[in-house]
């Protein structure tokens, strides 16, 4: 008698061997139709996965995160499989989930179009109406070796001969394809219904540039017809908010080839920049941090003893002078240390916060650079904080409600909060790791915070925490962290002398609320679709006239805002008042001045707010306080 215990924690018991779909169908019908796979004692398995011994199974459906893994991973074979179809002579490497969807690599003779991408799709719904069953088989990998080199499928032999000599390899098969898979897959085709391919994309095999160019097939795959609706609707609004586009139209910052993965910013983005890094520099301020610098340029040597020679060369910058070997910086930390060491340090000094906004470069791949989220030189709101073990959950507390004020005043109101904890390969003694992840996680709940934990997830020195913003359409980006180490104090030997008298080694906290201005400032142009709060926007205010006769008036009311610290962009053009207004609401400021007789007279301006909306007359003392007040309360 086997015994399945459910998530309910009931049981059913059966005389033999089960599969999940067997026990699917024993609770009932509908469970057995919405089926995807099975967890069975926290390993996801295919429905035809047989149970042979007492175990603990949940059902995975289309609503499940498993599921909806499972879906996607078969959509890409289903990929393949069209493929295969309509254009035999293609050969199929790998095709991985990835978020929101999935890819498949192919090479073949030409490159596939557009027209090409809308046959697959259609062949890939068909496929899916066939409902065929998707069966799994087992081969020794010699034989596999041999079963691809007959097909021609030379790229898939290639990764199975990689697998050590002796092991077994899963192949699925559905209608006329197979293809090697660890699995888990879905019990048939029908259950593919909502997919959309998005491009084509080159991609070197095996991710090694010196190999030949693939062609990467990318798709997305939903459980229902309105996730996928939904998807393809924000994929659109991400489009029209994309910050390149809106860097151009705004004429905020631009790229060039000249510089690779670097920013040349115009007077508006520094505007924007300056308004971030300033915000930025009160919060050290005000929360006991003192705002250090540290040189670009650093001897081979001291990045040898903090291990980043050996494991990070291939993305740090380099350089030679008088036969010592130099590397631009691509993090702040040691620089830090290096000046937390001069002068001896009492237990009395912790804790001590350090913040630069240090200038970074890293070596990124030209493929992986993007606009202003993923470039070669950027500035980070650095900083350290140097403590004893007993300070890091008060220090994590203070941080938390420090990033989270910080994050609101920016626009964004939804954090996740996630606890990576110790890896299976990692320095330190379980007592040590007990006491830092203890730490983060109550202070995580003395900030009011609920937490995911991510199990093996931190550094091999020590725990950290992500806390990551969701913008305006869902979209999630990692920003801030808290990341205790221990290790690189040890390394570099910094020390404090302890209300024993004696020395220790103090622990080092890693942590940034924003990370790369760049980056930060790109998710804020994206977020508010470019229409900045008014405390941010390069713009604050346009001043215009209707006609000639209002010109000195509106020099007059432009420079008294300016003298008001606003930023004022005056336009004494010979247009139409229509036209004008237009052109500077196309820019999104957040509020549009017009002066013509009757407000020259009354020493007012007529107010429009961003939006198009009319908010009639005032005073201009009366304007000024309003945008103020804007101001101060971050609106």
């Amino acid at each position: 008698m086997i015994h399945i215990t459910l998530p309910d924690g009931s049981q059913r018991d059966f005389p033999g061997p089960v599969t999940v779909a067997e026990v699917a169908a024993s609770i009932g019908a509908g469970l057995a139709k919405a089926a995807l796979a099975g967890k069975v004692d926290g390993k996801v398995v295919d429905t035809g996965f047989r149970i042979e011994q007492d175990s603990r199974l949940s059902i995975v459906t289309a609503r499940d995160a498993d599921g909806l893994e499972v879906l996607r991973h078969s959509t890409a074979h289903l990929l393949a499989y069209a493929v295969k179809e309509l254009f035999p002579e293609a050969q199929v490497t790998i095709g991985p989930v990835i978020e929101n969807g999935f890819y498949y690599d192919f090479a073949y003779k030409r490159p596939f179009t557009p027209e090409d991408l809308a046959a697959i799709e259609r062949r890939m719904a068909e496929l899916a109406a066939r409902d065929e069953p998707v069966t799994r088989r087992v081969l020794p990998r010699d034989e596999a070796v041999a079963y691809f080199n007959g097909l021609g499928e030379h790229y898939k032999a290639e990764i199975i001969a990689s697998i050590p000599a002796g092991e077994d390899v899963s192949l699925y098969r559905e209608g006329g394809f197979e293809d090697l898979c660890r699995g888990p897959h879905v019990p048939s085709t029908g259950k593919l219904k909502f997919f959309k391919l998005m491009k084509v994309a080159g991609a070197y095999w095996r991710g090694d540039h010196r190999n030949e160019m693939l062609q990467r097939i990318y798709g997305t795959a939903w459980a229902t017809k309105d996730e996928l609706q939904q998807y393809l609707t924000m994929l659109e609004e991400a489009e029209k908010r994309d910050h390149r586009k809106l860097g151009r139209e705004l004429d905020l910052f631009h790229l060039d080839e000249h510089s690779p993965g670097t920013v040349f910013w115009h007077p508006k983005g520094w505007a924007v920049w300056q308004e971030v890094e300033q915000y930025m520099r009160r919060v050290y301020r005000d929360n006991g941090y003192q705002e250090v610098k540290g040189p670009q340029l650093l001897d081979a040597g001291l990045w040898e003893k903090t291990g980043h020679w050996d494991k990070y060369r291939e993305n740090m910058f380099t350089t030679e002078s008088e036969k010592r070997d130099y590397a631009l910086k691509p993090m702040n930390c040691p620089g830090h240390i290096l000046i937390y060491k001069q002068g001896i340090k009492s237990y009395r000094d912790l804790p001590l916060r350090y913040g630069e906004f240090g200038a970074c470069h890293r070596n990124e791949p030209t493929g992986g650079l993007h606009g202003i989220m993923r470039v070669r030189a950027f500035t980070q709101d650095d900083g350290h904080i140097f403590c004893t073990e007993d300070q890091i959950q008060s220090e994590c507390v203070a941080y938390t409600t420090l990033l989270q004020k910080v994050y609101k005043d920016f626009g964004f109101t939804e954090i996740i909060y996630k606890l990576a904890t110790r890896p299976e390969q990692r320095i330190g003694s379980d007592e040590s790791w007990d006491k830092a992840e203890n730490a983060l996680a109550q202070g995580l709940r003395a900030s009011g915070c609920d937490f995911e934990i991510s199990p093996g997830e931190g550094a091999f020195y020590g725990p950290k925490i992500e806390y990551t913003l969701k913008d305006a359409l869902g979209r999630q980006w990692q920003c801030g962290t808290m990341q205790v180490d221990p290790n690189m104090p040890e390394r570099l030997d910094a020390e404090y002398v302890g209300e024993d008298g004696s020395r220790h080694r103090p622990i080092m906290l890693h942590r940034a609320i924003v990370g790369s201005l760049e980056r930060f400032i790109g998710m804020l142009i994206e977020h508010h679709a470019g229409a900045l709060p008014a405390w941010m926007a390069p713009v604050q205010v346009s001043v215009l006239n209707i006609t000639d006769a209002q010109a000195q008036y509106a020099r007059d009311v432009a420079k008294t805002l300016k003298n008001q610290g606003l930023r004022v962009s005056l336009d004494l053009r010979n247009e139409k008042i229509t036209y004008k207004i237009r052109e500077h609401s196309m820019q999104k400021l957040p509020y549009i001045l017009v002066v013509g007789d009757k407000e020259k007279a009354a020493g007012a301006v007529a107010v429009r707010a961003r939006g198009n909306a009319d908010l009639g007359a005032m005073s201009l003392d009366a304007f000024a306080q309003k945008i103020a007040d804007d101001i101060a309360n971050k609106r």
